[in-house]
């Protein structure tokens, strides 16, 4: 029989939180804020999650030259303002730098346990959630928080046949020499995002690839950073506009702006602008409007050295970096009620909460535009509200019915794919999100103020079980 030990705790609840990425550190300052006890676990030694570059947990899909494509100005934390000397789009180690001030101001980091993963999470006949550290240590806690990102599990394509040079996913990439020297190499780029055309647009530079393809499915609308003198973000339509009227008029600034894609060489899209995630780039048009970026459409075969495209033509290749996307991924769970499918399909009530659970909560599971970084920060509002009994969701069948309307708002304007099953617009979904915690207030008013969570869990949540 496993020991158990009291843990003390003051609130009479204990949270644990999976990841100290932004998602994470600004969920455990909202708990901190609001009195409740909570456990915080990082597998890394430092906070900021993918944008600690080089991270030694292995997971940062940053490179050495990444910049972030949203302004300053719509990445800040509310309480806590970005330095006023930054640039309009910071580069990542200023961002690392922002997210480890924010932690030390705020007094976040001694209430973070680091070097430590989440190697197992599983509800028990309570209903309460029995974590398993990579220590040995099994925990007990009434609530669980998932803050593990979703930008480090990466998805290649499989093709025919077999490639004999090098060949990566775009989240190992750090520099044109790193993983792999690709200078004077004739290189293929496998899609279209912004990873895709931010390492498409430094290998091009002359003299760095010999040859520089980007071969995709599709042809996409590449938006710049800047509109009318004025980073491109802070141009977003209210909130009180609909959005379909919002769109039509930010759909035609785009295309008066930019005029077409095949003008600058690169394939037509099959869609409209802003029917997709965007892809934003200030270079990628100049360097494929200089001939220093090549296009093809998708791999349809690997032939040893050489890559067979769908349109037939063939092309010797050195190296393959495939800038595919991610999976969304939960290695600690083993329940498929809270997992997404093979597609990234994972519909989550306010993307926070799911009926299969009631006190399991994921915090910046969203690909929001224009920023994920303060996403989790206007989230952990709803958190902490129902943490203290200020906040109740409506019942299962009413949250189900609720969030098919959600999805069909966020991602009816969007082409059927994986890369935009969690997309939300930040502006429509944190005004939705204040008045859904307005009328969640009433409900919990009208319940007593009673937290819909299990009634044992006050009474044992406070021990940890400690592994034989």
């Amino acid at each position: 029989m496993a020991a158990v030990q009291e843990r003390p705790g003051a609130s009479g609840l204990r949270v644990c939180i999976i990841g100290a990425g932004c998602s994470g550190f600004t969920t455990a300052k909202r708990l901190k804020d609001a009195g409740i006890d909570y456990d915080c676990f990082e597998m890394s030694d430092g906070v900021g999650g993918n944008w600690y570059f080089k991270n030694p947990n292995g997971l940062s899909a940053c490179y050495e030259s990444l910049h972030i494509d949203t302004s300053k100005w719509r990445l800040a934390f509310e309480d806590y303002p970005v330095p006023a000397d930054w640039p309009d789009f910071p580069h990542h180690r200023q961002l690392l730098q922002y997210f480890n001030a924010y932690v030390d101001h705020f007094g976040l980091r001694g209430t973070i346990t680091f070097n430590t993963r989440v190697e197992a999470a599983q509800r028990d006949g309570a209903g309460l959630w029995r974590v398993t550290l990579s220590t040995g240590e099994a925990r007990i806690y009434d609530i669980l928080v998932v803050a593990n990102g979703h930008h480090w599990d990466a998805r290649i394509p499989e093709y025919p046949g077999r490639f004999d040079g090098p060949a990566f996913h775009a989240h190992a990439y750090c520099d044109p020499f790193d993983p792999v020297d690709m200078r004077g190499k004739a290189v293929v780029v496998v899609g279209m995002g912004n990873s895709a055309m931010d390492i498409a647009s430094e290998l091009a530079q002359r003299p760095i690839a010999k040859t520089l393809w980007v071969a995709a499915r599709r042809g996409v609308w590449v938006l710049p950073k800047y509109m009318n003198g004025k980073p491109a973000d802070k141009s977003a339509m209210p909130t009180w506009m609909p959005r379909k009227l919002g769109q039509a008029l930010a759909r035609k600034a785009i295309k008066k702006a930019l005029g077409n894609m095949e003008d600058y060489g690169l394939p037509k899209p099959d869609h409209e602008p802003l029917e997709a995630h965007p892809s934003v780039s200030g270079e990628f048009l100049t360097r494929a409007g200089c001939g220093d970026i090549r296009f093809k459409p998708n791999v349809r075969a690997l032939e040893g050295r050489k890559v067979r495209f769908e349109d037939g033509s063939v092309e010797e290749v050195d190296v393959i970096v495939y800038a595919t996307g991610y999976r969304i991924s939960f290695p600690f769970f083993d329940d498929p009620a809270i997992q997404p499918d093979a597609e990234n399909r994972f519909p989550l009530y306010k993307r926070m909460m799911t009926p299969a659970a009631p006190n399991l909560f994921f915090m910046g599971l969203a690909q929001p535009l224009p920023t994920l970084v303060n996403f989790a920060e206007q989230q952990s509002k709803l958190l902490a509200a129902y943490l203290t009994g200020a906040y109740r969701p409506p019942e299962p069948a009413e949250m189900r019915k609720i969030t098919a309307a959600d999805e069909a708002f966020h991602l009816g304007g969007y082409y059927n794919a994986a890369r935009h099953t969690i997309q939300v617009d930040f502006g429509h979904y944190v005004a939705d999100l204040d008045k859904e915690i307005a009328r969640g207030a009433r409900r919990a008013r009208a319940a007593g103020g009673a937290p819909p969570f299990p009634p044992k869990a006050a009474s044992i949540s406070s021990m940890a079980v400690a592994a034989e």
